[in-house]
């Protein structure tokens, strides 16, 4: 790209959301001018386009303006936002990157381009059985976090008896797969009967459930575990965690990754669980885990995820918005049920 300054659509946070869904009255697009002359890029930066970016429920953490939950740093008032990225070298002050290739970064500017030190990119290439998205999807956050939750901390083996809630989204696609693929059996939760068949004809779960019709949980949790939960994937909370350990076997293993039901109300609104006794009882180990901890892993992650994938054991399935302008509805989607699989948002076609 020879062009020395481009119009750069970015969104930033205008002010806090501590409660509901983050609107247009909190994060707005505004154009800035980015020079991408060499001699306006420091040395060991990449300037590159930006083509995909993840949208994920944790972003909406960040823009509570409260220090709670998740312990992830608010992005400051009038800042950028940013999110696990794909781009396009378009100049480069690094050595190790030239233009043209394609990068990937878990600080990417929600922007049509950025300007980053190298060190906070990593160089994709490429393969033409893998398309793009799956870097944002199966081959990564959401398929390092299904993959940690199953495989590190769920312990699954084959015959176990597992629960995946949220089953239907980003990582819950994904950890269900992937237990089935260790022999597991799989029973996920979603929000439509749509959902449903697509999980049980498409994605080879045993069961599956709308928690919207079937809203006694702890009744579904019976009639679809008759011999209980080895393994729960939570990425809802609340309610459903609650009712989950009325059903967990002997040393049954719970990864808590995420509380999607909780995130957009103060803590002291939030569901309480009751029955945490249940837990000493059954001498359950339930673990909370943020994905950045378990990076050192992500080599032996690929290695096995990208076998899975070219086996077809393991399929991706995502959302795309597509424009920078998409931004917003994006992320609002995420709280709405009416997306299956993972949200991308393809900023260049």
């Amino acid at each position: 790209m020879a062009t020395a300054e481009v119009e750069n659509r970015e969104w930033y946070v205008a002010s806090y959301a501590p409660t509901g869904v983050p609107n247009s009255d909190h994060l707005k697009l505004r154009t800035v001018t980015l020079s991408l002359r060499a001699e306006c890029i420091p040395d060991h930066h990449v300037a590159f386009q930006i083509l995909y970016v993840s949208i994920d429920p944790y972003m909406r953490t960040q823009l509570s303006g409260l220090d709670d939950g998740l312990s992830l740093p608010q992005i400051p008032l009038g800042q950028v936002i940013r999110a696990l990225g794909i781009g396009k070298v378009v100049r480069s002050k690094d050595a190790k990157f030239s233009e043209g290739e394609i990068l990937m970064s878990r600080f990417c500017p929600v922007s049509e381009f950025g300007v980053l030190p190298s060190n906070l990119l990593q160089k994709i290439n490429p393969d033409d059985e893998v398309a793009l998205p799956d870097y944002l999807s199966s081959l990564g956050m959401p398929g390092i976090t299904a993959w940690v939750g199953i495989e590190k901390i769920g312990n699954a083996k084959e015959g176990s008896n597992v629960y995946i809630s949220a089953a239907a989204g980003g990582v819950g696609i994904i950890a269900g797969q992937l237990a089935k693929v260790k022999g597991c059996r799989v029973v996920g939760s979603v929000g439509s009967d749509h959902k449903v068949k697509l999980l049980k004809e498409e994605y080879g779960y045993d069961e599956a459930f709308n928690y919207r019709i079937e809203t006694d949980y702890d009744a579904a949790l019976a009639k679809y575990f008759p011999n209980g939960i080895d393994v729960y994937f939570d990425n809802v909370g609340g309610k459903m965690l609650e009712a989950v350990l009325n059903h967990v076997n002997h040393g049954a293993r719970i990864a808590l990754c995420g509380m999607i039901s909780e995130y957009n109300k103060v803590w002291t609104e939030r569901e309480g669980v009751r029955n945490l006794l249940n837990i000493v009882g059954k001498e359950v180990v339930m673990k909370g885990f943020m994905v950045g901890s378990y990076y050192n892993h992500f080599e032996e992650f690929i290695k096995e995820m990208e076998v899975h994938l070219k086996e077809g054991k393991i399929k991706s399935k995502y959302k795309i918005y597509n424009g920078i302008e998409s931004f917003l509805e994006s992320l609002t989607s995420l709280f709405t049920s009416s997306n299956v699989g993972k949200v991308i948002l393809q900023v260049t076609p």
